[in-house]
C-alpha cells in the first residue's frame, strides 16, 4: 500500500528543500514556487476527506518500529478525530504562502520556516507512537520561535522569548509524563512502549494516573491555552506576522484541544471522569474573563487574540461534558474557530498593510471607502460570534447543548460568552467601519484580487459548515462514540441521557454539576 501519510508529512520537507535551493539570483521565484508546492499537501488531504470511510477507525494506517527495545517507530493513522485537522492544516498554509507576499526581508528563511511548521503540526495530528508525537510538538516551537521573533513586529523578541518559555514549561511536564507511562508498561507487557494502541492495554493505579493526567493537561493547557496560562498568546498573536497569527490561531492551539480527546480522554478515562469537571470549571473561567478582556482593548488583534482564547474555553469545555454531541461539537469547533479566526486575523494583516496602524482608534469609515474589505470582515466576524447558518453556530450549539446535560450550571456561565462576544466583536467593527472616513483614511485602497482569492476559499467553507455540517459530523461520530465508550467501559460513568420530554434517564449524579461523586476505584491492583 502506497504511504499516504508519509508522502504526506514528508512533502512540506521536499518542499523546504526546494526553496532552499532556490539562487539568490532568482528570489523572484520563491513565492510562486513555495505557494504551488504547498497545495500538494492540500491535494493529498483533500483526497482524504474524500476517500474517508465513515464508519471510523484508524486508516491509511503505517507502523515500522524502529527501536524495537522501546517500542518507537513510525506509527501513524488518521480517524474522524483527527482528519479535518489535517484537512484545515493543508488549507492554512497554501494560503499563508499568498498572504505573505509583503515579507521580502529574508524570505527564503521564512518560507522554509512556514514548511518546517507545517510537518510538525502534520505529524501531532497523525502520530500514534508518543516518541514521535513529542518530537513533533516540540519541532512546531522552533520555526514558530523564529517567525515571531524574526519578522514580527516592533516588540517581537519579547513576544517570541515568552512564547517559547510557555510552550517549554509544558513540554517538561509531557516529556516527564510520556517516559513514566511508556515505563509503566513493563510490568505488564515486558517491554517498555511508546505506542499508544499498546498503552490502552495497560492498567495503572489511581495515584499514577493522575499524576500522568495532569503531566499530559498542564501541557496541552499552555498549548491552547487555557486561563491562566494564556498571557503569551495575546503578545504572540499581536507581534507575530500575518501568517504567524492565523497558523497560531489556525491549527497550533488545535494540537491542545487535540492532546485532550487524543491522549487524556483515552489514556487516561478514570482522571477524566474524576478531575474533568475542574479542567470544564477553569475552561469556563477562560471564556468569561477573556470576554470581558476583549471588550476594553483598543488594539483589534489583540481583540481577536483575546475572543480565541475566549473561544477555545467552549472547546475545552465540550471535551470534558464527555456526551456525543459536546466532544463532537468541540472538534467541529476547532476547524470552525480555525478558518473564522483565520479570516479575522488575514484581514486585520491587509489593512495594517494599507494603514500600519492596529487601533481601533485609528479607523472609522471603512466601510465607505473599502466596501470589499467591509464585506468579508462583517461576514468573518458572523461566524465568529457564531450566527445561524454559519459555521460557528453549529459548534458552539452543539457544545451546549451536550455540555448542558453534564454541567447545567457551567453552560449557562459559558454562554455570557456568546453574548460578550456579540458585543466586543460588533462594536469593535461599528466603530472601524461606520461613520465618516478620517482623512488617513479617505483614500485606502480596497481588496486585491490575490486578498479576494486569499479569502474566498475560508467564505465558502463557513457558509458549507454552516449549511451543510452533515458529511463532517458523520465522519467524526463514530471515533468520537468509541472515546465516550472506552470512558464507559474503563470507568463505569456512564453519559446523561434524557427521554423526548427533558427527564433524566441515566447518567447524571445528585450534583448534575458533579457527575463523578464517588472517587475513582484503584485500577489494575
Amino acid at each position: 500500500m502506497f504511504p499516504v501519510l508519509a508522502f504526506l508529512v514528508g512533502l512540506p520537507v521536499l518542499a523546504a528543500v526546494a526553496v532552499a535551493l532556490i539562487p539568490k539570483s532568482r528570489s523572484e521565484l520563491l513565492l510562486p514556487v513555495a505557494f504551488g508546492l504547498s497545495l500538494l499537501p492540500l491535494a493529498v488531504a483533500g483526497y482524504m476527506v474524500w476517500t474517508f470511510d465513515p464508519v471510523g477507525g484508524f486508516q491509511w494506517t503505517e507502523s515500522i518500529i524502529w527501536i524495537d527495545r522501546l517500542r518507537i517507530g513510525w506509527t501513524v493513522g488518521v480517524d474522524g478525530i483527527s482528519l479535518f485537522l489535517v484537512a484545515l492544516t493543508a488549507l492554512l498554509f497554501p494560503l499563508s504562502v499568498l498572504a505573505s507576499a509583503n515579507i521580502t526581508d529574508r524570505l527564503k528563511g521564512y518560507l522554509i520556516s512556514l514548511f518546517v511548521l507545517e510537518t510538525g503540526v502534520l505529524g501531532v495530528f497523525i502520530v500514534l507512537d508518543l516518541a514521535l508525537f513529542f518530537v513533533f510538538f516540540e519541532i512546531v516551537l522552533i520555526p514558530m520561535f523564529f517567525m515571531i521573533g524574526i519578522w514580527g513586529s516592533s516588540n517581537r523578541r519579547y513576544a517570541a522569548v515568552k512564547f517559547f518559555i510557555y510552550t517549554a514549561f509544558g513540554s517538561a511536564f509531557l516529556l516527564a509524563a510520556i517516559i513514566a507511562l511508556a515505563n509503566n508498561a513493563g510490568p505488564t507487557l515486558q517491554t517498555v512502549t511508546y505506542q499508544w494502541s499498546e498503552l490502552l492495554t495497560v492498567p495503572m493505579s489511581t495515584t499514577m494516573e493522575t499524576w500522568l493526567f495532569f503531566g499530559f493537561a498542564i501541557a496541552f493547557a499552555i498549548k491552547v491555552p487555557l486561563f491562566p496560562l494564556h498571557t503569551w498568546l495575546p503578545d504572540a498573536h499581536t507581534e507575530a506576522p500575518t501568517a504567524g497569527s492565523v497558523l497560531l490561531a489556525g491549527v497550533m492551539l488545535k494540537m491542545g484541544t487535540y492532546g485532550f480527546i487524543r491522549f487524556n480522554l483515552t489514556l487516561f478515562p478514570n482522571a477524566t471522569v474524576k478531575y474533568g469537571k475542574w479542567v470544564a470549571l477553569v475552561a469556563v473561567i477562560g471564556i468569561v474573563y477573556a470576554a470581558l478582556v476583549a471588550v476594553v482593548q483598543p488594539d483589534v488583534k489583540r481583540l481577536v487574540a483575546y475572543s480565541s482564547v475566549s473561544h477555545l474555553g467552549f472547546i475545552v469545555l465540550g471535551t470534558f461534558a464527555l456526551t456525543l454531541s459536546s466532544v463532537q461539537g468541540g472538534l467541529i469547533q476547532m476547524v470552525n474557530h480555525g478558518l473564522s479566526t483565520g479570516a479575522l486575523f488575514l484581514l486585520i494583516g491587509m489593512i495594517y498593510q494599507r494603514t500600519h496602524t492596529r487601533k481601533i482608534a485609528d479607523y472609522g469609515g471603512l466601510a465607505s471607502t473599502m466596501p470589499v474589505f467591509s464585506g468579508f470582515f462583517l461576514f468573518a466576524v458572523f461566524a465568529s460570534i457564531g450566527l445561524p447558518g454559519l459555521n460557528g453556530f453549529v459548534g458552539e450549539f452543539k457544545i451546549l447543548v451536550g455540555s448542558w446535560q453534564t454541567f447545567p450550571l457551567l453552560t449557562v456561565v459559558a454562554t455570557s460568552g456568546v453574548v460578550l462576544a456579540a458585543i466586543y466583536l460588533l462594536w469593535a467593527y461599528e466603530r472601524m467601519f461606520t461613520g465618516a472616513p478620517g482623512k488617513a483614511n479617505k483614500d485606502l485602497e480596497d481588496l486585491n484580487g490575490r486578498e479576494i482569492a486569499i479569502l474566498v476559499p475560508i467564505v465558502a467553507l463557513i457558509l458549507f459548515l454552516g449549511i451543510y455540517p452533515k458529511p463532517v459530523l458523520d465522519r467524526m461520530e463514530n471515533d468520537v462514540n468509541a472515546v465516550i465508550t472506552r470512558i464507559e467501559q474503563v470507568t463505569g460513568y456512564e453519559r446523561p441521557t434524557f427521554d423526548l420530554e427533558g427527564r433524566i434517564l441515566s447518567g447524571v449524579s445528585e450534583d448534575p454539576d458533579n457527575p463523578t461523586s464517588d472517587d475513582s476505584e484503584e485500577v489494575g491492583e
